[in-house]
């Protein structure tokens, strides 16, 4: 894709019904917070239309059932950060999607003096970015004609990927505590792309996957549906909606995801990317066919899902275009409700954080009421920052 990609400004009102403490962000991945802790040791908040319960991400698969349909992400996660400077300004380039003809979208920041940046203004066009091993970024456009957060730029080499490599670090925010290796930022389900694209944030909503976790749910008779979109910068202050990115879903696991469907089983995406994917694959008629290429899909309660019934995802701040997918799947009344929930319960936002599982409500027994799940011990911050 070469030319200004944009959507139009999505808004909801988010602002006015919630706020975020800051002290419920993620500082630290879960298996950081304490001994023999791994990435499952987060909680699962699980909304059953208006219905909440509230579980450890351990319990997953009895949240599941036979036939159940997870449609995973595959992306992996690069080194997307990298020094460099514009005469003698130190500035931080994040490396967002490469376009068709070469040039990558990026977003030059700031440091901010505690090993994270802070957002700075894009362009000029002509400026001219210094980078590790005598490479050179040259901005050329704005991405868009509403925003200069990201712009268009050519880097003198042609394998980016190998710069990310030798000199890249993972895009970190300031509500973390610390770098990690990039190897925190990759999921279970990631696999490496021929071409060695990837995501420059990580798809966070499969994070709390483990090996045994997956085996366990296979073994229960629940299905996985690989699907790829490599995810570009969201900036930690910008909330704009997602710009076109590229995606592919397999002829399998199209197949797959239309066998779900005739059947029993429930189409669960792990995250709103895999919902991206699968959504920009699906015709008028709700059948999913193998596709790749470029989506610009922006899915709204407007737009509606034709093929997912339900999501895993992380928890989005008020102002995030995310939430426009959760209302388009669950309603707006039920992800009003679970954000309660998440906070009343002291939930922790970010990638580190704790997931929400969004389905359709139904009577199961194993759906409390919220009066009932005010006693359930899982409430309790039991997998704090403290730790």
């Amino acid at each position: 894709m070469t030319t200004a990609m944009g959507v139009p400004p999505l808004d909801g009102g988010r602002a006015a019904r919630w706020t975020l403490p800051e002290e419920l962000s993620a500082r630290v991945p879960a298996e950081q917070r304490g001994p023999g802790l791994d990435r499952d040791a987060v909680r699962l908040l699980v909304s059953h239309g208006t219905r909440v319960s509230h579980h450890t991400f351990a319990e997953l698969p009895g949240r599941l059932r036979a036939g159940d349909l997870l449609v995973v992400n595959t992306s992996m996660t690069l080194a997307a950060a990298v020094d460099g400077s514009i005469g003698h300004a130190r500035v931080v380039v994040h490396f967002s999607t490469r376009g068709d003809d070469g040039r990558w979208a990026v977003e030059l920041r700031e440091p901010d003096g505690r090993g994270t940046t802070r957002a700075r203004g894009g362009g000029p066009a002509g400026t001219e970015v210094r980078l590790p091993g005598h490479v050179r970024l040259v901005l050329e456009e704005p991405l868009t004609g509403r925003s200069a957060r990201l712009w268009w730029g050519r880097v003198s080499v042609a394998d980016v990927p190998g710069l990310l490599r030798r000199h890249g670090r993972p895009i970190r925010y300031s509500y973390t505590e610390r770098d990690q290796p990039l190897s925190a930022y990759r999921t279970v389900f990631a696999l490496p792309s021929a071409d060695g694209a990837g995501s420059a944030e990580m798809p966070s909503a499969a994070r709390p996957f483990t090996a045994r976790l997956v085996a366990e749910l296979v073994s229960r008779g629940v299905q996985f549906a690989p699907v790829t979109l490599h995810t570009g910068v969201a900036s930690a202050e910008a909330h704009e909606p997602p710009y076109p990115e590229r995606f592919a879903v397999p002829e399998t696991s199209a197949r797959l995801i239309n066998a779900a469907r005739a059947g029993d089983g429930r189409v669960i995406g792990v995250g709103t990317t895999a919902v991206r994917a699968v959504e920009s694959a699906a015709g008028p008629d709700g059948v999913v066919r193998g596709a790749e290429g470029w989506t610009g899909l922006v899915v709204t309660p407007e737009r509606g899902v034709r093929v997912v019934d339900g999501l895993l995802t992380g928890l989005h701040e008020p102002q995030a275009s995310h939430l426009l997918m959760l209302e388009a799947i669950a309603g707006r009344e039920a992800v009003d409700r679970g954000y309660e929930e998440a906070l009343r319960g002291r939930y922790l936002w970010h990638e580190f954080g704790d997931v929400h599982l969004l389905l359709p409500a139904e009577g199961r027994p194993d759906t409390l009421p919220a009066a009932q799940s005010a006693a359930n011990p899982h409430t309790e911050d039991c997998h704090s920052n403290c730790r």
